[in-house]
């Protein structure tokens, strides 16, 4: 009797134990193998030891959960709890979004740093009023542009259909006389691959990852700007759990947040690198096309910074002043 009664407490003890636990799902929308789902998947195995197993992270990487564009709305509604997304593809719902993306205006690891310092606070607050806490971001290397041929101005991209991944982007297009396309970085292959997209602007890490020489020639490092995926938390959720579940979410984004950005600076050589490797053209901006960009760049800055109104003021007072 008492071995049995010993067996039905362990049982019970188990199953309580499997019932208090809680399993989230992690969207992301990058490849297994990008250093943002990487860091994601070390992120979720830290918050699992903190909290002994308590609340449990699944990342799903590659878009294969939700579509990038699919994964903040998921989190809102809380089709899943926790996801991550490019934060300036949400500019168009708040200009604020865009900061990040503004060219020209933090263009180094450094800058970057700094820009996120002043928007985060405010950022944070955008997110709570959308039933979402934000835990952490990490910046993506700068940003370059690939094309099938030499570009020595803008005038030679006029026609050219450009992917769009973002407002940012669009308007950048627009005003060097492109066609903008708005493409997901997981669509990006079959779209070059089919003459969908001709161009478009991003990091060496994405034209590493989509192996870009397969369809494109050259790579243009012009150093624009640096964007960031953030994760984020659906609100409800993040406060139905325990002090010290919310404090491990909280501690290990800190970790991840370090982790990523430090992985993303030593990356950065090393994927412009793997770009010549396998046959790119891998360039600085002439100096037409580089003063070319700038009025551009200048144009977009002035065109945010109306936009986004008292918020724009006061990060670019916050950045300034640093």
């Amino acid at each position: 009797m008492r071995w049995s009664i010993g067996i039905a407490t362990s049982l019970m003890l188990s199953f309580s134990a499997a019932m208090a636990a809680e399993r989230w799902d992690l969207p992301m929308a990058y490849a297994d193998s990008n250093y943002h789902t990487q860091n994601g998947k070390l992120f979720a195995e830290a918050v699992g030891v903190c909290t002994g197993g308590d609340l449990e992270i699944v990342v799903h990487g590659g878009g294969s959960l939700f579509k990038g564009n699919e994964i903040k709305r998921a989190v809102q509604t809380g089709q899943a709890l926790i996801g991550e997304r490019l934060l300036s593809a949400h500019q168009n719902e708040n200009p604020l979004f865009g900061f990040d993306s503004v060219p020209f205006l933090a263009s180094s690891f450094e800058a970057s740093d700094r820009l996120w310092q002043a928007a985060r606070d405010r950022l944070a607050e955008v997110l709570f009023e959308q039933n979402l806490i934000l835990l952490y971001a990490v910046p993506w290397p700068p940003q370059g542009l690939y094309f099938n041929r030499e570009i020595e101005g803008v005038p030679d991209m006029a026609g050219i259909k450009f992917r769009a991944y973002n407002a940012a982007t669009a308007m950048m297009a627009e005003l060097a006389g492109m066609v903008p396309v708005q493409i997901e970085a997981a669509e990006l292959s079959q779209a070059l691959a089919t003459g969908v997209a001709e161009a478009f602007a991003s990091s060496a890490a994405t034209g590493y990852d989509r192996k870009v020489w397969e369809h494109l020639s050259h790579f243009y490092d012009v150093q624009g700007w640096l964007p960031r995926n953030y994760v984020f938390v659906n609100r409800d959720a993040f406060e139905a759990l325990d002090d010290h579940a919310r404090n491990c979410l909280r501690a290990c984004a800190l970790l991840a947040e370090a982790a990523g950005t430090t992985r993303a600076r030593e990356l950065a050589d090393w994927y412009r690198a793997q770009l010549a490797a396998n046959g790119m053209i891998v360039l600085s901006p002439d100096p037409q096309l580089a003063e070319d960009l700038a009025v551009i760049g200048a144009a977009m800055s002035s065109v945010w910074s109306e936009l986004a109104g008292p918020d724009a003021a006061a990060i670019l007072e916050a950045f300034e002043s640093e």
